[in-house]
C-alpha cells in the first residue's frame, strides 16, 4: 500500500439512491467507474457529498467497502471515520472502516473538538486517536457541518510529522492559509487538497497536491485536465478560461447540492436518481435551467480544449 496519496483530483463522491431511498449499489459501481475513467487520482467515499450524516453506520461501511472493491487497487480510497462522541468510540469506528481497505481514515475536524474548545484540546484528542489506533493512517477534512473548524498550519505540520496523517482537504477559502499549510508540511508524506475553486489554479501553483471539490461531481474530466495542465505554458489560455468558469458558476454548483449534481449527471446521460436524503433546497425548474446552461458552457469549453 502507498504511504501517501497521489497528486491530482480526488473527488468527494456522491451516493446514488433508488427512488425508495435505498442505496443504489449498481449505480455506485457505475459512478465509481465514471470517476476512474475521468482520470481521478483517488476517491473520497463516505464524505459530506456522499450524505454521510444521513447514512447508518452499516451503510457507511458498506458503501466504502463497495468503492474499494470496484476501484480494485487502481487508485487509493479514503473515507470518513469519525462521527462524534468520546475519542475511544471514534477510534473503534475508525478501525472498522480502515479494515475495508482504504488508504486513510478521514477525520472531521469539527467532531474532534467543539466550537468553544481550544486548539490545544483538538490536538490532545488527535494524538489520543492516533495512540488508540496503531497502524491506522489518517487525513483531515475541515467539513462545514456541524461547524467549520480550521486547522492551523503549525498543528497540521505537527500531525504530518507523525507520518500517519497524509491528507488534508482544505476549506479555509484563503490562499495565504493554504500556502502556509503547504509550507508547514513540506517534505512530509502529506498532501493538501483544496476544495475552494475560486483559487484552484493559484493553489495548484503554490504546491497543493491536488483538488478535492464538488465541481468534480459535475465535470470530473475538466478538473482532471486542470490538475494536469495548470503549469503547462502551452495551455495557460485554457487554464485561465476554466478558472474563470469555476468562479462564475460557483452559485449554481452550490445551490440545492447534491441534487443539482445528480441532475447534471442525468444531463450527461448517466443513470442516477435525483433522490437525496439530505434536506437541501428544491431543485426547481428555474434551478434546472441554470444547470442546463452550465452544461452547455462546460461542453463548449471542453470541446475547444479537447477535453474528452
Amino acid at each position: 500500500m502507498q504511504t501517501s496519496l497521489p497528486q491530482g483530483f480526488i473527488p468527494v463522491m456522491l451516493t446514488p439512491f433508488q427512488e425508495n431511498g435505498d442505496i443504489d449499489f449498481d449505480g455506485l459501481t457505475k459512478l465509481t467507474k465514471l470517476y476512474l475513467e475521468a482520470g481521478a487520482a483517488g476517491l473520497f467515499a463516505n464524505c459530506l457529498s456522499s450524505e454521510m450524516y444521513e447514512l447508518s453506520e452499516d451503510e457507511r461501511i458498506a458503501i466504502t467497502k463497495h468503492v474499494v472493491e470496484v476501484a480494485n487497487g487502481r487508485v487509493p480510497v479514503v473515507a470518513t471515520g469519525t462521527f462524534g462522541g468520546p475519542i475511544s468510540e471514534q477510534a473503534e469506528f475508525a478501525k472498522k472502516i480502515y479494515a475495508t481497505g482504504i488508504q486513510a481514515v478521514i477525520v472531521i475536524t469539527s467532531l474532534i473538538a467543539d466550537a468553544d474548545e481550544s486548539d490545544e484540546i483538538f490536538m490532545e484528542r488527535m494524538h489520543e486517536l492516533l495512540s488508540l489506533t496503531p497502524g491506522v493512517t489518517y487525513g483531515l477534512y475541515e467539513c462545514p457541518v456541524p461547524y467549520k473548524r480550521l486547522v492551523t498550519a503549525e498543528n497540521l505540520g505537527e500531525l504530518a510529522t507523525t507520518g500517519r496523517v497524509i491528507y488534508h482537504k482544505d476549506t479555509s477559502l484563503d490562499i495565504e492559509n493554504v500556502k502556509a499549510k503547504i509550507a508547514a508540511t513540506q517534505g512530509k508524506r502529506f498532501g493538501v487538497y483544496d476544495a475552494y475553486m475560486e483559487h484552484a489554479v493559484a493553489s495548484l501553483k503554490a504546491g497543493s497536491a491536488g483538488l478535492s471539490c464538488i465541481q468534480g461531481n459535475f465535470f470530473p474530466e475538466v478538473i482532471v485536465w486542470l490538475c494536469q495542465n495548470y503549469n503547462n505554458p502551452e495551455q495557460q489560455g485554457g487554464v485561465e478560461r476554466i478558472q474563470q468558469l469555476l468562479i462564475d458558476t460557483m452559485p449554481v454548483i452550490h445551490y440545492a447540492y447534491p441534487t443539482v449534481a445528480k441532475y447534471y449527471l442525468q444531463k450527461r446521460g448517466f443513470p442516477i436518481s435525483l433522490y437525496t436524503r439530505r434536506k437541501v433546497e428544491t431543485c426547481t425548474e428555474e434551478v434546472k435551467a441554470e444547470v442546463d446552461e452550465l452544461f452547455e458552457m462546460v461542453n463548449a469549453v471542453s470541446k475547444e480544449l479537447g477535453i474528452a
